[in-house]
């Protein structure tokens, strides 16, 4: 396992002045960093890898997928947008060294409407063909792309790995798998070990956070069925710590966070660090 750390539990959104981070996580004992990239103007790919190679940290690139960038969409101009905005991501894995891109792609984070079975399957079938163009442009550059189920509250789209898997029938590529959360799973999986197991080899990324996306461990997550889960399909990638800071209102808006979720953020962070690598 490789452990790592979101950058959303400090910063939004990731620039050059914050490139400190790499050795912040480092010497807190992460293997990994997992950079969003928020507004691609503010990302300088160059300064980035040399930062994480000067860390001798890994690097981990996801999306964030607004309104405008929503390749389900009826507008040709926001999914023309969306594509483009994946395409980049992937260009940035490619030259941060990143295997693979994170994130739910397949629409826009926010979009919650009870659509009829017509028009729900039309936005799937959009979505998929959608997806297939950004996975032919990653293949060719050798990445992957972690599709993200996210819960209820969040997206009309893709809740469960059911629904994930079904997905990745429609698009039809191998680099087409799974970043599955916790927070998410716990929401909407019945039992969170099956669901893994159901998930298998397509699991390309993990993010290990609390049912509160506080600290993992300080929770009521069933943290030894998660881990067993993991086990059954060994899975041994990455593992992911995901969290938001209060101290940016337009990031703890979106997600709901009203509130600070820990004593800080290095404390969130090495502590579920601790925790993690005591049950994995």
């Amino acid at each position: 396992m490789k452990f790592g750390a979101s950058t959303f539990i400090w910063v939004s959104p990731f620039s050059n002045n914050t490139l400190d981070l790499f050795e912040k996580v480092k010497t807190m004992g992460f293997d990994v960093l997992e950079v969003c990239i928020e507004n691609p103007d503010t990302i300088d790919p160059l300064a980035i890898k040399e930062a994480a190679q000067k860390a001798k940290i890994e690097v981990l690139i996801c999306g964030a997928f607004g309104s405008d960038r929503d390749i389900s969409s009826d507008n040709p101009l926001v999914s023309e947008n969306g594509i483009e905005y994946i395409k980049k991501c992937i260009d940035y894995a490619k030259q941060v060294g990143s295997p693979l891109v994170s994130g739910p792609m397949y629409s826009a984070v926010g979009l919650t409407r009870l659509l009829p079975p017509d028009e729900r399957k039309k936005q799937w079938q959009r979505s998929a063909e959608n997806m297939k163009t950004v996975a032919d442009y990653a293949e060719q550059k050798g990445i992957k792309l972690a599709v993200e189920p996210l819960n209820r509250f969040e997206t009309d789209f893709i809740n469960t790995v059911e629904q994930g898997l079904e997905f990745f029938k429609m698009i039809g590529y191998d680099n087409v798998g799974f970043l599955l959360d916790t927070f998410h799973m716990n929401i909407e999986e019945k039992n969170i070990r099956s669901a893994l197991r159901q998930a298998d080899k397509k699991i390309f990324n993990f993010h290990a956070s609390a049912n509160d996306r506080g600290t993992p461990g300080e929770d009521h997550l069933p943290w030894q069925d998660i881990v067993f889960g993991l086990k059954d399909v060994r899975y041994n990638k990455y593992v992911i710590i995901e969290s938001f800071t209060t101290a940016i209102t337009e990031i703890a808006k979106a997600v709901s966070l009203w509130r600070p979720l820990a004593e800080s953020e290095d404390a969130l962070a090495q502590n579920g660090l601790k925790f993690l690598k005591s049950v994995m």
